[in-house]
């Protein structure tokens, strides 16, 4: 794959999620700028074309990121082919579409499960090698529904804001062992998630582009740009603070 500028040649970077959506556009720009990248997600199929097109620099592993075994595996992965880990990318996430008194536990625990346990397990897991590497990057991503509520999707929201205060705990501790933790907060991303969402609020009489400054959703290249400074040596001086990009939602309601 053609280089762009080479911000991270030299660095090897874990993907969860990484099958499609904005977890395959950090891949493709990481692998880009000069990554080594293991891709993660449960879209075996789609997984394996994504790092298939991307050559050499990049390899898939199925990876549940509520499995512990799991993930211990994918960093081994990392370490074994490309020799060391410096960045690992929380992305991996999915949303439940209903209203609080039609949420069960079991809908709420999934979501907890995949949003939230998987991102504790990965720092957990990855931080040794990061930490092991030199130093490195720890990306979570989060959501701006990580900073302001929205109805019907309560499990998602509440994992979201715990991914901002897990996000800070991490900073903190591994901070002087020379490992980065900051956290993303996409808004409406062009993925099948986000426009899901955007249609469930049609549903209830809402249009959520209207009421957005700059009127449009947004792009999982503009997404990975972010990721891309927060993987770099670029943001050295950022730890435990939030990265948004949102369009302007959470600034308030469009003129």
């Amino acid at each position: 794959m053609e280089r762009d500028t080479g911000r991270l040649v030299g660095k090897v970077a874990l993907v969860t999620g990484a099958a499609k959506g904005q977890g395959a556009a950090h891949a493709r720009r990481f692998v880009a700028e000069g990554a080594k990248v293991v891709l993660a997600d449960v879209l075996d199929d789609d997984g394996m074309q994504v790092a298939a097109e991307l050559g050499a620099d990049a390899v898939y592993t199925g990876l549940d990121v509520r499995d512990e075994q799991q993930w211990a595996a994918a960093v081994d992965l990392a370490t074994e082919r490309f020799g060391k880990l410096d960045v690992l990318v929380n992305n991996a996430g999915v949303n439940h579409f209903a209203a609080i008194s039609d949420t069960t536990t079991a809908d709420f625990m999934r979501v907890v499960e995949i949003n939230l346990l998987g991102c504790f397990l990965g720092i957990r897991t990855a931080a040794p090698a990061i930490t092991a590497a030199g130093g490195g990057s720890i990306i979570n991503v989060s959501s701006m529904n990580g900073l302001v509520g929205a109805a019907h999707t309560s499990a998602y929201v509440a994992t979201k804001f715990a991914i901002r205060g897990l996000t800070k705990s991490a900073a903190i501790e591994l901070g002087p062992l020379g490992v980065r933790v900051n956290s993303m907060h996409p808004g409406a991303i062009d993925t099948d998630m986000a426009r899901a969402g955007i249609e469930m609020a049609k549903g209830l009489g809402m249009d959520p582009m209207a009421a957005l400054p700059l009127r449009r959703i947004g792009t999982v290249d503009e997404a990975a740009s972010l990721a891309l400074f927060l993987a770099s040596d670029e943001s050295s001086y950022s730890t435990g603070s939030e990265f948004v990009f949102d369009g302007g939602w959470t600034a308030g309601p469009g003129a």
